[in-house]
């Protein structure tokens, strides 16, 4: 998951950044492609994480950035987005900033490894426990699919005593021909000693990059009931989420 002087800190460190890698490959233009970083933007219908709205069903505004050190595959990157669920449940702040580490890299022709960690702050949240959680991640990839662990070190996004919660992400994107992607999920939350609040969600989706942007349109749901919005509503029935974003 993911007010102004936060914003402003992630924008001038991405800023300094670019600064410093601009200088570096002016100095060093045979070392490009050992600096990389790169910016994305997004505008989603309904921000869904691991199936439940973040937003109460409403758009949300997204963007970070992210740098990569090519020979090490050592990376860091920030990433934002608007949110409604910390009022919802009687607290405070509007936006999730994600703070994100870790080292990703080959281990044959087709396969692929990523380890890190990611801090979701909720700046302000006012809840207790706090929303701001700590996970370790671990990914593993062949050819266009994946398996995904995450787990928290901290309580998870507020509830009590759920520290060690962890979750597993499968996963595939397969090109089906004429620039269309199908995206394949399915998850399984399970929230350590609160297992009313432990629940799978699936995803079905098609994306096409049209050089301006990228066009998405996914079919999401949850299979719980425990999550729910002020008017009552399941924040994991299913829905279909239309994502515009561009990485630059």
């Amino acid at each position: 998951m993911k007010r102004s002087i936060p914003t402003a800190a992630a924008t001038w460190a991405a800023l300094a950044l670019a600064s410093v890698t601009a200088n570096a490959q002016q100095a060093a233009p045979d070392a490009v492609q050992q600096h990389q970083l790169s910016y994305n933007a997004a505008i989603t219908s309904d921000y869904r994480y691991r199936g439940l709205s973040q937003t109460s069903f409403d758009p949300a505004l997204q963007g970070g950035a992210d740098y990569v050190h090519g020979p090490t595959g050592w990376y860091v990157g920030t990433w934002l987005s608007t949110i409604k669920w910390t009022k919802d449940l009687g607290g405070d702040g509007s936006i999730e900033w994600d703070i994100y580490g870790g080292r990703r890299g080959q281990l044959g022709a087709s396969v692929t490894y990523d380890l890190g960690g990611l801090y979701y702050l909720y700046p302000s949240n006012g809840l207790g426990p706090s929303a701001n959680t700590f996970e370790l991640y671990g990914r593993l990839g062949v050819g266009p699919a994946y398996i995904k662990y995450s787990q928290s070190t901290t309580n998870l996004f507020g509830t009590a005593n759920s520290k060690g919660s962890g979750y597993l992400d499968l996963g595939a994107d397969l090109d089906v021909g004429n620039g269309f992607i199908l995206n394949l999920h399915a998850g399984r939350q399970k929230v350590r000693h609160n297992s009313q609040f432990s629940y799978s969600d699936y995803k079905l989706g098609v994306s096409k990059d049209l050089g301006v942007a990228t066009v998405s349109l996914a079919w999401i749901k949850a299979d719980t009931g425990a999550y729910l919005n002020p008017q009552g509503k399941n924040l994991g029935k299913s829905g279909a989420i239309l994502t515009v974003s561009k990485t630059f």
